[in-house]
């Protein structure tokens, strides 16, 4: 059968020439593959990195999971060996933006063996995934990755990605002498997904861009995801003394920082419920299970608590001295082929914004540059009429405002606001107050924290 699979003409996607093939993947490919990635991805200084890696893998191809089939790899091979000698992934998904849902497919898993480096493969399948995703009508792709190199590939860094705060073994509350721990913590099971839900729908609430996560996606974490899958998470609830829920967490199932570091990756309390008074028996939940696990991989000791939950949370405010270390947020890589129609998509949630500012019911054209692009606004009384693509003319350096590159795209999604943008970029400038009050009453900064589908 799996002769036969790989035989299929169908799976050949193109002839990249050399003997290399450019393909689909199957179910069949999936030990394959998560060799390949693991010998790729995996950090040698990180115990289990590698099993993870390939457990993750394993996971995309053989079980049921909600957005991601077995041919949404695409697959180099080396047709004279049979080789897996680059590949990367496609796992689509549905974000928000101020509440309005739109399609995102997340490239991820990307690599290439050294010596078949700097041939264009990579790039080579980068277009067969966005077309991919466009035939998906998924608005957005959104990858992370290391510095710099997604951008050759047509995406931004314009998306707060995690972020947060820790502690340390001091900044650990301690119990009283005879006193009993208020809250307990226990292993969330199926019939806890709505209360789960219901709180992740505060978390999302708080940050402009958010990831959907329906009941499919929440049951495919509790029962289908490996035990070993590196972006499985432990979910848990929080419940007071006498069984009561009260919150809920998730956190890594192995330790950070060669194991010294537990992290805590979503955390909501209930309404009505005092983060003050819940999160010291989350501490020592965090203290007993870092522990724990740093000595079952043998790593070492465990040292600190992080709350990994972006650069603003409820927790931070109750723990203003137990979390000394500030870690800023790093970024999504993150592409909007076409602006305009992403743009009207998010239309009502920036009338809401105008209707909200100096500018209700203003009329106005703006003209925005981006220098060999552009993008004209029209706003009739307050509503957002036209938004279409615009070419600068009669030079590059036209319009009401300007922004090199692809740096508008932070300005969209609230990473920079336009007065960092135009302190940052020289040649990132507007014409006059209108210019300035519009895009800042349209797009202000604002945090994200986002839990993506993997």
């Amino acid at each position: 059968m799996q002769t036969q699979e790989r035989s299929n003409s169908n799976l050949i996607l193109r002839d990249l020439g050399d003997g290399l093939v450019l393909r689909r993947s199957t179910a069949a490919d999936a030990e394959a593959l998560a060799e390949f990635n693991a010998l790729i991805h995996a950090e040698p200084d990180v115990a289990n990195d590698g099993l993870r890696l390939a457990a993750w893998v394993r996971d995309l191809l053989t079980t049921q999971h909600p957005t991601f089939g077995s041919g949404d790899f695409t697959i180099v091979e080396d047709s004279r060996s049979g080789q897996i000698i680059s590949s990367l992934n496609l796992i689509s998904q549905t974000w928000s933006y101020a509440g309005i849902e739109f399609g995102v497919g997340r490239p991820e898993l990307v690599g290439t063996l050294p010596e078949y480096r700097n041939r264009g493969l990579v790039r080579a399948q980068f277009d067969v995934v966005h077309a991919w995703s466009a035939e998906r009508g998924e608005l957005v792709q959104a990858i992370t990755g290391i510095p710099y190199y997604y951008r050759l590939f047509g995406y931004e860094m314009a998306l707060n990605l995690t972020g947060g705060r820790t502690g340390f073994l001091p900044q650990i509350p301690k119990l009283k002498e005879g006193e009993s721990e208020p809250f307990r913590i226990r292993p969330a099971r199926v019939e806890d997904v709505a209360f789960i839900s219901d709180l992740y729908g505060n978390y999302c609430r708080r940050s402009l861009v958010s990831c959907v996560w329906g009941e499919a996606e929440w049951r495919y974490h509790l029962e289908e995801m490996s035990a070993d899958n590196i972006n499985r998470y432990e979910l848990r609830i929080v419940e007071t003394a006498t069984g009561e829920p009260a919150g809920c967490l998730a956190h890594a199932h192995f330790n950070w920082n060669r194991g010294w570091m537990f992290p805590v990756v979503f955390y909501e309390v209930k309404p009505g419920v005092s983060w003050a008074e819940v999160t010291p028996s989350v501490i020592r939940y965090m203290q007993a299970t870092g522990e724990a696990q740093s000595a079952r991989d043998g790593q070492e000791p465990f040292g600190a608590f992080a709350f990994a939950l972006g650069e603003k949370h409820p927790v931070y405010d109750v723990l203003t001295t137990r979390l000394p270390r500030v870690r800023k947020p790093y970024a999504w890589f993150l592409r909007v082929p076409d602006l305009p129609a992403f743009l009207l998509r998010i239309a009502p949630a920036l009338e809401k914004r105008l209707e909200a500012s100096a500018y209700s019911g203003h009329s106005a054209e703006l003209k925005v540059t981006f220098y060999r692009s552009g993008l004209k606004i029209a706003i009739d009384r307050g509503r957002l009429a036209t938004i279409e693509p615009w070419a600068p003319t009669p030079q590059g350096h036209s319009g009401d405002a300007a922004f090199p590159e692809l740096t508008f795209l932070q300005l969209v999604f609230g990473y920079r606001s336009f007065e960092e943008l135009n302190n940052a970029f020289p040649d990132c400038w507007y014409e006059n107050d209108d210019a300035y009050g519009l895009l800042n009453a349209l797009f202000p900064r604002q945090v994200s924290d986002l839990w993506p589908i993997a």
